[in-house]
């Protein structure tokens, strides 16, 4: 097992992360608990997969469960299932020196720590991660929240965990589609600050992507490292921390364009987004012409969506996509803020970037679509 220490003063919090984690939470959660009892938020999907191991874990310590299963998918991210979740926790009676539990993917961690951050005016709660996706990015960092129809993530708080248990060996049940999402935002890591690491990736993915173990834990714990850095420094995104979202501006204007829907999961559109950041970067002369297609390469060879073409269905034009864009949290003034580079692991944000030439590029990666 490896630890990460989020660095926030009286509100750090470790990062664990290994094989066998769900089952032995029921130790690591006892020592924190002033009363036995948790309330556990999850998904159905996950409840039926993992949480009875969970259940047993606490119980075991004698520690009283109580659960909710909420419906899987994006659109639990709503005004809707955050009033249920808060109401169901103030039925359990959650007091502020009490654990909320979030037990499943992205979805589930932003929700649940939106709900734990208003709830009483600010609850515990812990991460358990079940799926890549947010072993590496979500369920660190502190930041929660719900989607709007005005776009993805506009309505949240910052809201550190107390604690995160990335369960590797819960990955074995990740469909591959699922897997390969989680993974787009574990090569973001390298892109945008340590070549090393996108090195070794392109080395190891494959192993990775097939169930390596040892390569899933060091997959895991770099990108782990280098959120918690940046977090420890930038809790809330008044500068380094928007490195993050390398990627990002593209894809949140696609999740809205698609709908928060199957046809693009979260992974898929970042790394369509990395591509577009580098193909931007290029192309306003910022980077080599090799590091795009390098990227695009790697994508590629991991069996990943790479292409505005590879997203099945109609999509919007250019200039819708820009509007879209325009919603973004990252728009300071009016003005969009870009994560380019100047080659692969140096990232940088960009707050000049010509309008004509992201028109130029996505009409460029439209027309690939016919």
């Amino acid at each position: 097992m490896n630890r990460v220490r989020v660095e926030l003063g009286t509100r750090s919090y470790d990062v664990l992360i290994g094989a066998g984690l769900v089952a032995g939470a029921g130790k690591a959660l006892a020592p924190m608990l002033r009363r036995k009892r948790v309330a556990i938020v999850t998904d159905e999907t996950v409840a039926t997969l993992h949480l009875p191991a969970l259940t047993h874990a606490l119980e075991a310590e004698g520690i009283a469960v109580n659960a909710l299963p909420l419906p899987p998918g994006e659109g639990t991210k709503s005004w809707a299932e955050l009033q249920r979740v808060t109401e169901w926790l103030l039925e359990q009676k959650i007091e502020r020196r009490d654990l909320v539990l979030a037990f499943g993917g992205g979805v589930i961690g932003d929700l649940v720590g939106f709900s734990a951050a208003i709830l009483r005016r600010g609850v515990r709660f812990v991460q358990l991660p079940t799926t890549l996706l947010a072993q590496v990015d979500s369920s660190v960092g502190g930041k929660t929240g719900i989607n709007s129809p005005n776009g993805k993530n506009l309505i949240g708080a910052f809201h550190q965990p107390s604690l995160v248990l990335a369960d590797i060996g819960i990955l074995e049940t990740l469909p591959d589609r699922d897997l390969l999402s989680g993974y787009g935002e574990v090569v973001k890591y390298g892109l945008l600050g340590d070549a090393g690491f996108f090195d070794w990736l392109e080395l190891n993915g494959p192993a990775l992507r097939v169930g390596d173990q040892a390569a899933r834990l060091h997959a895991v714990t770099r990108a782990v490292e280098m959120k918690a850095g940046i977090v420890s420094r930038d809790e809330t995104e008044e500068g380094e921390r928007a490195l993050l979202n390398l990627g990002h501006t593209f894809c949140h204007a696609l999740e809205k364009a698609t709908g928060y829907s199957g046809r693009l999961l979260h992974g898929e559109g970042v790394a369509i987004g990395c591509a577009l950041a580098f193909e931007l970067s290029s192309r306003l002369g910022l980077c080599s012409q090799e590091a795009p297609s390098r990227v695009r390469a790697h994508l590629r060879a991991m069996g990943m969506k790479v292409d505005l073409a590879d997203i099945p269905g109609d999509l919007l034009g250019a200039e819708a996509l820009i509007a879209l864009m325009a919603q973004d949290k990252k728009v300071i003034d009016g003005r969009l803020r870009f994560i380019l580079a100047r080659g692969v692991g140096e990232a940088f944000v960009a707050e000049d970037v010509p309008g004509d030439q992201v028109h130029r590029l996505l009409t460029d990666a439209l027309s690939l679509r016919k």
